[in-house]
């Protein structure tokens, strides 16, 4: 299983480097993760460890979780998530009920962070899409801020008049997964459970994250990550 962990965004602050320069970067509270079930091919049709986060309340969880969790030998966990392995003996090198903290990603020295992005409610295509919407002149009559015509995809041949699947339109936007690649890593404190990353990453603070070693790394950092 590549490294991984589950955690919490903190906020952000600023760090200064050994230069004097100092950098914009995040704090998460990565950790303590306990493993809360192991599956193989054999017996799920695929391999993998889920992880269970944070701690709550008997009363505030369901009876399902708390019997779940009870057979990792841990109390109710608020947040699990899986993570895939490659084979079964990458899976079973974990043991249900083990812990798993921010000490896991020591020698990392980039990690991609999956989280949930802020939710900005109902809006239109300008905001939404970046349309520049329509002439300012002379002629348009409360119409500045409209996407302009839409029938000219109305007719997808073979499937009646639908507008077509995936027309940038008005909409919901935002709260949706999103993953930010090759962060660098910054600091590790394994007593508070920290993790200090370089740049923004996805959602607000509070907000559940999943942070994993790089699994797509450009050239530059490929050596850097390799010690060369």
């Amino acid at each position: 299983m590549p490294a991984a962990i589950l955690g919490t965004k903190l906020g952000m602050t600023r760090w200064f480097m050994a230069s004097g320069k100092n950098i914009p970067v995040t704090v998460i509270q990565a950790g303590p993760c306990h493993v809360t079930q192991v599956k193989t091919i054999e017996s799920d049709g695929y391999a993998a460890v889920q992880l269970g986060f944070g701690e709550v309340n008997a009363r505030n969880s369901t009876m399902p979780v708390i019997g779940h969790d009870a057979k990792a030998g841990v109390d109710p966990r608020r947040v699990h998530r899986e993570v895939r392995c490659a084979n079964d003996a990458e899976s079973l090198a974990y043991t249900i009920g083990q812990v798993i903290d921010v000490s896991s990603l020591e020698g990392v020295k980039f990690v991609d962070v999956i989280g949930t992005s802020k939710g900005k409610g109902f809006q239109g295509g300008m905001v939404r899409h970046g349309f520049k919407g329509l002439c300012a002149s002379h002629g348009t009559e409360r119409k500045h801020r409209s996407p302009g015509s839409i029938g000219s995809h109305g007719t997808d041949r073979g499937h009646g008049a639908k507008i077509k699947k995936g027309k940038k339109m008005a909409g919901h936007m935002g709260d949706e997964r999103v993953t930010v690649r090759s962060l660098d890593v910054i600091a590790i404190d394994p007593v508070k459970h920290l993790l200090v990353v370089k740049g923004a990453i996805p959602g607000a603070s509070n907000g559940n994250l999943i942070i994993r070693a790089a699994t797509r790394l450009y050239k530059p950092k490929a050596r850097i990550q390799a010690g060369k």
